[in-house]
């Protein structure tokens, strides 16, 4: 049975040149970069030069960048650690109503500890509206955030106007851009924001590493006590392999993004196309221009997207419904609903998300095993089955 690996937003493969050079830090490499010794000093030494390759991915100085331990982390970080390190000038915030769960939550837990949040709407493709962050911006907001693109549903926000609107106001502007950072060009000084997200294993690197770009001169309260390490701002000793393997992959896609957007928009394109033309009453999801190269985003209409995921995998295809972080919680996306899809819709949601290493047959593969899987499902739905009577004139 042919294998097919369409679930790059869950995580990526590690790149075989990112494990190389990850390698002798798991063995020989040991040292602690805080030590003051050669063994701290080999250590330290491979952080910095991390640090320059990731800082050089985003356009970025090297001192403004803090390594995480995930984009998780570095979303709490930001929401957190900018908003309490403004609060002497304001308790407002304004996110999205379609950011990943860990700038959501982050934000609710602001509200606990004294905060207002607002959440600015999004249209039916997933597009915030600058005009709408301008109208929601008050005297006391100290910190907006707005994803750079969304991993579910593809689309590419315009990040560039509204950095626009919160310079003209003073209020720090913070990206999540774990979907985009290593994927497609992202340049802070271009887009003119004060804060990014990034994820190694969005983009071939290694899981459970990320980083939080700052510009310099913004403050950020660190979140976690103990010692000096990022220069204060994010305590405990580096995961030294994995920020390795983080300043490879950076490197890596700097080098290679043309090629690999070109390959993946290319098989993109023919999921959007020939999907809807395979399978009748199916949704493109997301803005039909503007979205990152590599997703294809539908609902299908009259059946669950988890009954999907199971039988296309049983067929080798691994694809996912929604965030892979609430995948297995059964619930409609938070972001579908947010576009004003349906919940019924919703819950018929399917993401392919494409990788370097796969082929026109892959996509082949898929247009070939996915209308049977549909089919069988419909004919167990009574949703389908009510659908097809009323289209008889039995309703």
């Amino acid at each position: 049975m042919r294998k097919v690996y369409l679930d790059n937003v869950a995580t990526t493969p590690l790149l075989p040149e990112v494990r190389q050079v990850m390698l002798p830090y798991l063995g020989e490499v040991f040292g602690n970069p805080s030590s003051l010794h050669d063994w701290g000093d080999t250590a330290r030494q491979a952080v910095e030069a991390a640090r320059v390759q990731v800082a050089q991915l985003i356009g970025a100085s090297a001192e403004e960048i803090i390594f995480t331990g995930s984009g998780t982390e570095s979303n709490n970080l930001a929401i957190k650690g900018l908003a309490l390190a403004q609060q002497n000038r304001g308790k407002h915030v304004l996110v999205s109503a379609i950011e990943h769960f860990s700038v959501l939550h982050s934000a609710r837990t602001l509200e606990k500890w004294g905060f207002e949040l607002s959440l600015v709407p999004v249209d039916k493709y997933g597009v915030v509206n600058p005009r709408d962050v301008r109208q929601s911006l008050r005297k006391d907001t100290v910190l907006v955030s707005i994803m750079h693109a969304n991993s579910e549903v593809a689309t590419i926000e315009p990040i560039r106007e509204i950095a626009q609107i919160t310079r003209e106001s003073k209020v720090v502007f913070h990206t999540d851009a774990v979907a985009t950072a290593g994927t497609i060009p992202v340049d802070v000084k271009e887009l003119g924001i004060d804060a990014l997200s990034l994820a190694g294993n969005q983009f071939y690197g290694p899981k459970g590493v990320g980083a939080l770009w700052v510009r310099k001169g913004v403050r950020v309260m660190p979140l976690l006590n103990g010692g000096v390490q990022e220069g204060g701002r994010r305590a405990g000793m580096e995961n030294v392999p994995a920020i390795v393997g983080l300043g490879k992959a950076a490197e890596l896609a700097k080098a290679s993004m043309a090629a690999r957007m070109e390959h993946l928009a290319r098989l993109r394109d023919r999921l959007l196309t020939e999907l809807p033309a395979k399978i009748d009453h199916v949704v493109v999801t997301g803005h039909p221009q503007s979205r990152l190269p590599g997703n294809a985003s539908f609902c299908v209409e009259f059946i669950e997207g988890e009954s999907m995921l199971m039988l296309l995998n049983s067929r080798g295809v691994a694809v996912s419904s929604g965030s892979a972080c609430t995948s297995r919680a059964l619930k409609a996306s938070h972001v579908l609903i947010a576009m004003g899809i349906s919940h019924a819709l919703a819950q018929g949601s399917v993401l392919f998300t494409l990788g370097i290493d796969n082929t026109p047959e892959d996509i082949d593969y898929v247009l070939e095993v996915l209308p049977p899987i549909v089919d069988r499902l419909r004919q167990m739905s009574p949703l389908y089955s009510k659908f097809t009577k009323a289209g008889k004139g039995g309703m």
